[in-house]
């Protein structure tokens, strides 16, 4: 009767603790280390519950408890029962300590991914929230743009042919801009669906946004190319290009007709690209957002910009990026 006690009472914790692996083995490891104590001879029910427990805890690769329960086991197994009964309040013990340290840091571990999902969701929330504003503000603005040009260019009769060209010139960079706009609302909605994988404007696109200032402005724009083109990431290369593109703008902007020069001048690794126009001076230019969108293009591919009035009268935008390395 006593022996069937304590097989029941060696293998009742593998039963009622089946899915907790290291509560199971300890309590299992104790129970039969105590009856081994007790008796002086093996329970074996006590036995095959241990090593069933030990078995299952060895899949989930908890050395630490393994090594709380296997020594404890041995020891009274070999004939040093007092010694291990002694220890085994001490291995239960570390044993379930251990469990609940690897169950505190599994569940900040989900916690830390929770939260992380929790983030990349506001962050896409936020990011659609932008694009709806963006698609039914401005895009609608640029779009109305657009229409309004090509319609007062072919409803008016008599339209001088310069009047006629810069109507085109307005429709034609109401398009692009809505071109632009599409690709970075399909950017900010990455996570709701596959954006427009449209090519990225780069300095193959140059002479042609040259050529667009000029029409919009009326004044003499000249593009100027020195030494020999290098490689350039196309990071780098959109930097370049998008850096031209806003001086223009400022040029139409702040100095309307004003002649301007782009330079590209090539050297051995690095690329200095200068926007310089002869419009009035400015004597203390204040930065904008468009000054700190260009300083920040620049220095996100390790380039710099550099700002300022030109001795004389105008503006100077100048900006060195570097070439790719082998």
């Amino acid at each position: 009767m006593a022996l069937a006690l304590v097989g029941l009472a060696t293998t009742l914790p593998l039963v009622l603790l089946w899915p907790q692996r290291t509560a199971a083995a300890v309590l299992v490891t104790v129970a039969t280390v105590l009856s081994l104590t007790a008796f002086r001879h093996p329970a074996y029910a006590g036995l095959a519950a241990t090593l069933i427990a030990l078995f299952r805890l060895g899949e989930t690769a908890d050395r630490a408890a393994l090594a709380c329960s296997v020594p404890c086991l041995v020891l009274a197994a070999t004939g040093h029962a007092p010694v291990a009964a002694a220890l085994a309040p001490s291995a239960a013990l570390a044993g379930i300590a251990w469990q609940a340290r690897s169950r505190a840091r599994v569940s900040a571990a989900a916690r830390d991914v929770i939260e992380e999902s929790l983030l990349r969701r506001s962050a896409a929330g936020e990011r659609a929230r932008i694009a709806r504003e963006l698609h039914d503000v401005v895009a609608h603005h640029i779009s109305m743009v657009a229409v309004q040009a090509e319609t007062a260019r072919l409803a008016t009769p008599g339209l001088p042919p310069a009047g006629a060209d810069r109507l085109r010139a307005i429709g034609d960079t109401a398009r692009s801009a809505l071109t632009e706009m599409r690709r970075l609302l399909g950017v900010l909605r990455e996570d709701t669906g596959q954006p427009e994988r449209a090519p990225q404007p780069g300095l193959r696109e140059l002479n042609a946004l040259v050529d667009a200032a000029r029409a919009a402005s009326g004044g003499a724009t000249r593009l100027i190319l020195r030494g020999t083109p290098i490689a350039l990431d196309p990071v780098a290369e959109l930097a370049a290009y998008r850096i031209v593109q806003e001086a223009l703008t400022n040029v139409r902007r702040h100095a309307p007709g004003a002649a301007v020069d782009v330079e590209f001048a090539y050297g051995v690794d690095v690329l200095r690209v200068t926007v310089r126009d002869n419009g009035p001076a400015v004597d203390d230019p204040v930065e904008g957002l468009g000054l700190a969108g260009m300083r920040e293009r620049a220095s996100a591919v390790g380039g710099t910009l550099r700002t300022g009035a030109v001795r004389g009268g105008g503006f100077m935008v100048e900006a060195v990026l570097p070439g790719t390395t082998a």
